[in-house]
């Protein structure tokens, strides 16, 4: 038998299969359903439910919670790649009088606002939005808990603003906005912020007995931006897709690569958890795997959405209950499975095409002092500099055009790595940051800070 390259395995489908099995039963959810994404295409789709012959499929709708702030993270990001704002302003600078305005579009995104984390009394998730008409109805009398930028404190209200940003700069009710520049785009014809049937319904499952109680299904209103997207398992994984890799229709792969980057201060217990937050998105590193994505929750319903980019593979769980089974957990359990049954097959090595000999010679042994590095050439145009051994600075660069390149990660991210030349032409040094990098260590024929002793490398007595 012949199994194309997309297609999985017996043996992998049965392992996802049983996860999601084990999930539903141990979580006692009413309903659960996930689907698993490989190399830009969904590869699987499982569902397990308490009800014969109303097994829940790919377009069936579930209430994702606030996965809906990765969404409402996009739009932020789409206006400042157009310049309409950027991620350092002050939100007094496009949204005045809020009594939050010290935080910057940043600190929002990345929950570092110094906001609350939930709006005042009444509980938010389950009463009606309209009790909520105004920000300052959502933010209350004293928004702010901590100052700005200083810790990660999650924030729902935060995120409310967000939604309001963007309605002041489009000039449109945020839903509408979202359906137009995201939604439509990348065909998410099933994702909406009203449920529309196919939907599940939402449930609480009693802690001590095997019960049901239904729960509200309230339209949050000003907290919408935070949490009140409906979706399918469909439409989430190629929601997954683009936030993988990027498309230009609506956020640039550069954008959505900063929206998984780190961005936000971790706590202690976020450091021994490896759990971080980017722009919108949560970063785990789980079991040797760095994870991005969200997840959500709101009551009757539980979502996750979990990305390894280094895979190429993503899972979305969904389940119809207010507490259970672990989504989040489950979703990069399916990743993991994928990843470690069959294991992403890397592209054919190919050299370089076509190279400026004055960017040759710059490739081999470096040293900073007594450190050495290599500087390495890709096929794809950058330049990697790494430690010979141990623990070290590492990072690609990215040529600049000029015979400059730019580090793209790390230590040296942001940093100028240039060649300076003698005045024969030949190489003295490489500068990275004001650091000389040269080609013995301490070269005495090179220009180094400080100067090199005359008596040059001597031993003891």
């Amino acid at each position: 038998m012949t199994i194309s390259a997309e297609e999985l395995l017996p043996g992998t489908r049965r392992a996802l299969l049983h996860r999601i099995a084990v999930a539903q039963a141990e979580g006692r959810a009413p309903s659960l359903v996930a689907a698993v994404v490989r190399h830009g295409r969904t590869v699987w789709h499982g569902a397990r439910t308490s009800v014969d012959g109303h097994g829940p499929d790919e377009n069936t709708q579930y209430r994702i919670g606030s996965i809906t702030k990765t969404f409402t993270a996009v739009l932020v990001l789409r206006l400042c790649e157009e310049g309409l704002l950027g991620l350092g302003d002050l939100l007094e600078k496009h949204l005045p009088g809020t009594g939050a305005g010290e935080a910057t579009v940043a600190d929002l995104l990345a929950h570092t606002g110094g906001l609350a984390a939930e709006s005042p009394a009444p509980w938010w998730e389950r009463t009606p939005g309209a009790l909520r008409p105004e920000l300052g109805d959502v933010l209350g009398e004293q928004p702010l808990l901590h100052p700005a930028g200083r810790r990660f404190h999650y924030s729902n209200p935060g995120y409310t603003l967000l939604g309001a940003l963007v309605e002041e700069l489009r000039g449109a009710a945020w839903e509408d906005v979202l359906r137009r520049e995201v939604l439509e785009p990348l065909g998410l014809n099933r994702t909406s912020i009203r449920p529309q049937a196919p939907h599940a319904g939402g449930w609480a499952v009693h802690p001590w007995a095997d019960v049901l109680l239904p729960e509200p299904a309230e339209h949050l209103g000003r907290m919408a931006p935070a949490g009140q997207l409906w979706s399918t398992t469909r439409d989430l994984a190629r929601f997954a897709v683009f936030l993988t890799h990027g498309d230009d229709r609506v956020l640039s792969a550069e954008s959505v690569r900063e929206m998984r980057t780190p961005a936000a201060p971790a706590e202690a217990e976020d450091v021994a958890a490896g759990s971080a937050y980017g722009l919108g998105m949560q970063i785990q590193y789980r079991d040797g795997r760095l994870f991005v994505g969200h997840g959500g929750s709101l009551p009757g319903f539980l979502a996750g959405l979990s990305i390894s980019v280094e895979d190429d593979a993503a899972a979305v769980v969904l389940a119809n209950c207010t507490s259970g089974p672990l989504v989040s957990t489950v979703a990069s359990d399916l990743v993991r499975i994928v990843a470690e049954a069959e294991p992403r097959i890397p592209e054919p090595w190919r050299p370089l095409k076509g190279v400026d000999p004055s960017v040759l010679e710059l490739a081999g042994h470096w040293y900073w002092g007594t450190h050495g590095f290599a500087l390495r050439l890709t096929a794809d145009g950058f330049a990697v500099l790494e430690p010979l051994s141990g623990d070290g600075r590492r990072s690609r660069f990215r040529p600049n055009g000029d015979g400059t390149w730019t580090g793209l990660e790390g230590y040296y991210a942001g940093e100028l790595l240039r060649c300076v030349r003698r005045p024969d032409g030949s190489v003295d040094h490489l500068d990275l940051g004001s650091f000389v990098f040269t080609r013995r260590p301490y070269d005495e024929g090179a220009s180094v800070p400080g100067g090199v002793d005359p008596d040059g490398w001597r031993g003891i007595g």
